[in-house]
Parts: C-alpha cells; sequence; structure tokens
C-alpha cells in the first residue's frame, strides 16, 4: 500500500483536494493508507472524519488513521505532505500589526517582506526538523511541502539535512498558464508554456503556439482593456518582459515601488493587509466543512485541476509520467541564479523519478529582479541556521518594500519589537 503522511492539516481545503484526487484514482482503490498528524487535536478530529467521509463517498477502501506523535506517524511513510503555519493566526497578525504601526503596508506577508522574513524565522527550524526526522525514519520518501516561504523552507532543508527528496510544490505556474490561455481565447492543451524563477516570483519564458510566441496576442489583449493595465502583474509583464506566474497581490510587495505609495496601491488596486482577510476565510471555510460534514453533505471533489502534490504522487505511484512545477535546490537549473538556491522550474516525473528540467539562463533583468528576492531570503535562512540575530535586521533591510518605506533605525526597532512579540516561536539564538 501508498502511505501518504499529512503532517498539518489546518488547511482543510488543501486536505480535501489532494485526497480527492487520489481517493478517486482507480490504480489507488484499496491500496491507499492515509495517516493525518497535527498537534491541534479538535483540528485533527475534524480532519480525520473529512477524510473518511471522502474515502466513503469513493469507494476508495482506504486505510486511515490519526497519531499524534509525529515521529510514530513518519514510519513507514512513502510521501510526507506538509503544510505548516507556525504560530497559527495569532501569529500572522502580529506580521502585520506590529509593522502597520510603523507605516510599513503589506498585502500577503508570506514569502519576502517583513511578514516573509517572521514567517521564515518561525517555519525554517520546523521544517528543517522534520526533514531530519524523515532522513532517519523514512529516507526513502518524498517531503512534499506547501509551505510558505518555499524558497527559503527549501534551501534551508537541503543545506542543513542533505535530505535530496524534498519537493516545494505551489499551483501558481499552473494557474498563470490557465490565466494566460484564457485571455488570448485558446484551449490550454495546444499552448507550449516554459516558466522558471523562484517560487512567488517566476516568469512565463515561453508562450507560444505552432512555433508561434503568443506574447503579440497577449498584448492586443492588454491593449484593449484598459482595466488590465492597471494589474500589478502586467505592469510588471511590460515593464520587465515577461509575465508574472504569482498574483498581483503578491508581486506587488516584491518590488519598492508600489506598497509605500497609496496612489499606486489605488491605480493598481492593491488590496492591503489582504491577508488576514484571507485568513478570516479560511477560518470560515474551517467551520463550513465541520457543519458539512455533520449534515452529511458530499464533500469529494470530482472536477478539478490536480493539486501539484495529488499529480506527482500519482506520477511516481503508476509511472505514467506528467510535466510538474517543482521547487528544488538549483545546481545549475537556472545558469545565472545562485547554485545553493531553491529554484522553480518545470520536471517529469514518472517511471524515471523526479527529472527537473534545466533552464539555462534567465533573461538578464528578470535574474536581476530574483537576486534581489534572494538576498531577503539567503540572510533570513542564515540567521536561523547560523543563529545570527544581525541578519535579520539585514534581511529587512534589503526587503524591497521595507526599505522603500523605512529608515535603517525604524527597520532595527520593528525587527527588535517582532522578535520581542514571537518569543519563542523563534530560534533561541535569534532571540539573545
Amino acid at each position: 500500500m501508498a502511505r501518504i503522511v499529512f503532517i498539518g492539516v489546518g488547511d482543510v481545503e488543501l486536505t480535501r483536494r489532494v485526497l480527492s484526487a487520489l481517493m478517486l484514482a482507480p490504480a489507488l482503490r484499496g491500496e491507499l493508507e492515509v495517516v493525518l498528524h497535527d498537534d491541534d487535536p479538535g483540528r485533527l478530529a475534524t480532519t480525520e472524519t473529512l477524510v473518511r467521509a471522502l474515502g466513503t463517498e469513493a469507494g476508495a477502501d482506504a486505510k486511515i488513521r490519526s497519531v499524534f506523535d509525529r515521529r510514530q506517524a513518519l514510519r513507514g511513510a512513502d510521501f510526507v505532505v506538509s503544510h505548516l503555519d507556525v504560530g497559527g493566526f495569532e501569529a500572522t497578525l502580529r506580521d502585520f500589526e506590529i509593522p502597520h504601526r510603523y507605516g510599513l503596508r503589506q498585502t500577503i506577508g508570506d514569502t519576502i517582506g517583513i511578514g516573509g522574513v517572521f514567517r521564515g524565522l518561525r517555519t525554517i527550524p520546523v521544517l528543517v526538523e522534520l526533514a531530519g526526522q524523515m532522513a532517519e525514519l523514512c529516507p526513502q520518501a518524498w517531503l512534499l511541502s506547501s509551505t510558505d516561504p518555499m524558497a527559503m523552507t527549501g534551501w534551508a532543508v537541503h543545506e542543513a539535512t542533505g535530505f535530496e527528496r524534498f519537493a516545494g510544490l505551489c499551483h501558481s505556474v499552473c494557474d498563470t498558464h490557465a490565466y494566460l490561455a484564457d485571455l488570448v481565447g485558446r484551449d490550454e492543451d495546444e499552448i507550449t508554456f516554459l516558466s522558471a524563477g523562484l517560487n512567488h516570483q517566476s516568469f512565463v519564458l515561453r508562450f507560444e503556439a505552432g512555433g508561434r510566441s503568443l506574447y503579440p496576442e497577449l498584448d492586443a489583449v492588454i491593449a484593449a482593456d484598459a482595466q488590465l493595465r492597471r494589474h500589478v502583474r502586467v505592469e510588471l509583464y511590460r515593464t520587465f518582459g515577461r509575465f508574472p506566474t504569482q498574483s498581483s497581490e503578491h508581486a506587488a510587495e516584491y518590488v519598492p515601488w508600489i506598497m509605500r505609495h497609496p496612489e499606486e496601491t489605488a491605480r493598481l488596486g492593491v488590496p492591503v493587509e489582504e491577508y488576514l482577510r484571507r485568513v478570516g476565510q479560511s477560518l470560515h471555510l474551517y467551520e463550513e466543512t465541520r457543519r458539512a460534514l455533520s449534515a452529511g453533505h458530499k464533500l469529494l471533489i470530482r472536477w478539478q485541476h490536480q493539486e501539484p502534490a495529488a499529480a506527482m504522487i500519482l506520477a511516481l505511484l503508476t509511472g505514467e509520467e506528467k510535466e510538474i512545477y517543482v521547487n528544488v535546490p538549483n545546481r545549475g537549473l537556472i545558469g545565472n541564479l545562485p547554485g545553493q538556491a531553491c529554484v522553480e522550474v518545470p520536471a517529469l516525473v514518472g517511471s524515471g523519478g523526479v527529472r527537473p528540467r534545466a533552464v539555462g539562463d534567465l533573461p538578464v533583468q528578470l535574474a536581476a529582479l530574483n537576486r534581489t528576492f534572494l538576498n531577503v531570503v539567503e540572510l533570513t535562512v542564515r540567521a536561523v541556521l547560523d543563529g545570527e540575530r544581525a541578519h535579520v535586521y539585514q534581511a529587512a533591510m534589503l526587503d524591497p518594500n521595507t526599505a522603500a518605506t523605512l529608515p535603517l533605525p525604524a527597520i532595527e526597532a520593528l525587527c527588535d519589537e517582532l522578535i520581542e512579540a514571537h518569543g519563542d516561536l523563534l530560534p533561541a539564538a535569534v532571540r539573545r
């Protein structure tokens, strides 16, 4: 049987999407064991009820169990699907409320920016510990992580543990491909795409049909739609020449020209502090799921774009090859980015395992944007792995949005206040 272990089940919708696809797969009928682990007993119980309901509805004949001890949960795993939110809603709220008092505005705050730095400081140690336990207890298993900030956690896991069977998975690339196909009025299957870069800052390098670029068609669509021209990602495309794969809400806070200017956030429709609204929606969805389970409603998702974790598990188990975008150590996959960085590239997944595709050099302007992003990533990773509080300040000082908004003394004071507020959630060396 294939043993799939879920570490962190607070995102019930992610668990539902992944397991709907797996339980509907004919090849896994009667061959699937699902192990659930979370530190919150209430969420764990709710998720187990959900998974049992999905299995019954799909007729999957799956073995399902909850395990409170993480080491026990990991033993014998074939795949570990990880979605961690260290500190939960209260930590996220601190990441927004404290910078807000300093005049620093954010949208999502989970990747770079001051919110991304402190999410990284909280999350890297936990994910590194998980990878280390897997190296001991289930060294042949794959760690499939949807945990943000992915560029930071992926870099740290590989450097700190040497655990090779790690892939960060995110749906932003495939969602962007579908979005672009819709904009130019074509079937996605007739388009050749190639995207690469960093998680939450990749770019569509090839956008072609019949050997011809579709970018001129996209330009015509944009020229005819004034509202479309007011999107951040469209503005970045027109400035840097390739379409970014991340949403405008994310992309706005990775550059220095938007968030500190109220007139720009208004012109481009940037929803300030958007992530707090999304967290509220997620909490509401959790309660809706509990009510739906109590009422006996059907929750299996039968028609969907396959969640990347499910697609990867199915490709590896069945041998049916599929292209999946993964976040893995660079090691020459993108020639003009650092070798130790965790980069986002397509991989052929199937009977031959996971084979990331080398894409060569990015256009120089895109590599420059990525390297700006990586300054914050690397310093945050170094703050955790080397135990250097100074690197926390430096990561914030080199972050585009933070540096564009605050002077150096205010950045240092903000970091000090966030370190104090997060307390034991952060590494002890950083708190000194």
